[in-house]
């Protein structure tokens, strides 16, 4: 039979797999030898197979696809790995170290912005997109570095879970701001509203109804895996219909999947699963793809802008996340860790700077962010 255009798994796409899995293997063992995390030889090999250099591989439907499912399945993983009694443990630390990580990074990258001729609008969404922690790329770095399960590890991921929910704030309201001119009081009000009433309905469903539907749960023909999709995909769309990223959802039905309330095996069965798939398959793809939107230019003020706002962007992640963390008496070493812990970037902004470009195409007659600043 002749192959249809429309059909996503194509020849090009299983050669483009083999690469990146390949390379991704190879850099991220070497990586690993020399005591660095396997994550960077991953997205190393996107880098060198991709647009910015070689361009072997470029970014299509198929593989964007791969990639999304496979932080769909990491954070479901990861809420499995993470004790939420833990988490709400330390529910003040994060919320400190979220707060003090959002505001000095924002700041910073809205000054550093304008002394480079940027307008207000380009300052306010660069300001916001270096103040954002990708939940799913931290979540792939503490499990590599081996302390997601940690106490600083809780606090890093309820910290990034806080620092969602603030920049899905500010992004809004900034989005007001530059369609009407004026401060929304109202949308941002409507978000908090949602996001409360989907924790609500989140407590109301992993305490209540989750135990009483997996207390019987067997693993008889894969049907424990796929009751785990089916947990993630409802708790995915009521995420989505609060305004928050479909992956917090995951993230949180994960968190309904606990020993406690389940055969020990049926559990270590989910979780090798979507180990296995996430680990094995899908990060590698996701991480090389990141890569893919690496823009290089050697024109001397997009790099000297370009190194600047890097290097505002994570010292203001690790002095705004120490000085939310030092109240809590933490040391020195792991006020460090925190603020390290916090610098994962990636998915979230490319979110971002998406709705912005689009922002500046439709609404706004000067570009918000324009090519020099790309």
């Amino acid at each position: 039979p002749t192959r249809r255009s429309s059909d996503l798994i194509t020849s090009d796409l299983i050669i483009n797999l083999l690469l990146i899995l390949v390379a991704a293997w190879v850099l991220g063992f070497l990586f690993s030898r020399v005591g660095l995390p396997e994550i960077l030889g991953q997205m190393l090999a996107g880098v060198i197979l991709g647009p910015p250099l070689l361009g072997i591989v470029t970014h299509n439907l198929a593989q964007g696809m791969l990639g999304e499912l496979g932080i769909f399945f990491v954070m479901f993983h990861t809420g499995m790995e993470l004790d939420p009694k833990k988490l709400l443990g330390h529910k003040w630390p994060s919320f400190a170290v979220a707060l003090g990580g959002f505001i000095l990074p924002f700041a910073l990258g809205y000054v550093l912005t304008g002394v480079f001729g940027g307008t207000q609008y380009q300052s306010l969404f660069i300001g916001i997109g270096v103040s954002i922690t990708a939940i799913a790329v931290q979540a792939v770095i503490l499990h590599s570095m081996r302390i997601n399960r940690s106490e600083i590890g809780h606090i890093i991921l309820g910290a990034a879970i806080v620092d969602d929910i603030l920049a899905l704030i500010a992004l809004s309201t900034l989005l007001g701001l530059a369609k009407t001119g004026s401060i929304q009081l109202s949308e941002p009000l409507l978000i908090l509203l949602k996001v409360m009433a989907f924790f609500g309905l989140t407590i109301v469903i992993g305490h209540f109804v989750m135990p009483k539907l997996t207390r019987h749960l067997t693993d008889s023909g894969g049907k424990a895996f796929t009751f785990a999709m089916l947990s993630a995909l409802v708790m995915a769309y009521f995420a989505d219909l609060a305004g928050l990223h479909h992956i917090m959802g995951a993230f949180l039905a994960g968190q309904f999947v606990r020993k406690e309330v389940m055969d020990n095996d049926v559990y270590n069965a989910i979780q090798d699963r979507f180990y296995g798939i996430s680990y094995g398959f899908l990060v590698p793809v996701f991480l090389a793809s990141l890569s893919f939107h690496l823009h290089f230019s050697l024109n001397l003020s997009f790099l000297t802008f370009s190194l600047l706002l890097i290097f505002v962007a994570m010292l203001g992640k690790l002095v705004g996340c120490g000085l939310g963390a030092l109240p809590f008496k933490y040391n020195l070493r792991e006020i460090f860790i925190i603020g390290l812990g916090m610098n994962g970037r990636g998915a979230v902004e490319l979110v971002v700077a998406t709705i912005i470009l689009g922002l500046s195409n439709d609404l706004i007659s000067k570009n918000i962010i324009s090519d020099p600043l790309l």
